[in-house]
């Protein structure tokens, strides 16, 4: 029974993560470090502390919050997250260009 629920969470999660903006921050962050391992135990270390949270967090948080704020407060985060990244690349594209 537990290998069974082993076996669907492990599935499910690694299909879930391909392709994602997790997977594709880690090739970036690896071609352009040219450090794969340290990027690697950096990228599983935070997935694992994030799923960690998450699973223990399960759904006692929209008890306590309702979705529509979690669903606001998440995409502020998003874009906070995005918008420093494009500031961070501009920065970048412009000391590489002088």
């Amino acid at each position: 029974m537990i290998l069974t629920l082993l076996f669907t969470t492990f599935v499910t999660v690694f299909l879930a993560e391909m392709g994602d903006k997790t997977q594709l921050t880690t090739i970036t962050l690896s071609s352009t470090t040219n450090k794969p391992v340290a990027v690697f135990i950096g990228s599983s270390i935070a997935l694992i502390l994030a799923t960690l949270l998450g699973a223990l967090a399960g759904g006692s948080i929209a008890n306590l919050i309702p979705e529509f704020l979690l669903k606001l407060l998440s995409g502020i985060v998003f874009l906070i997250i995005g918008i420093n990244l494009l500031a961070q690349s501009k920065k970048e594209a412009n000391d590489y260009e002088n």
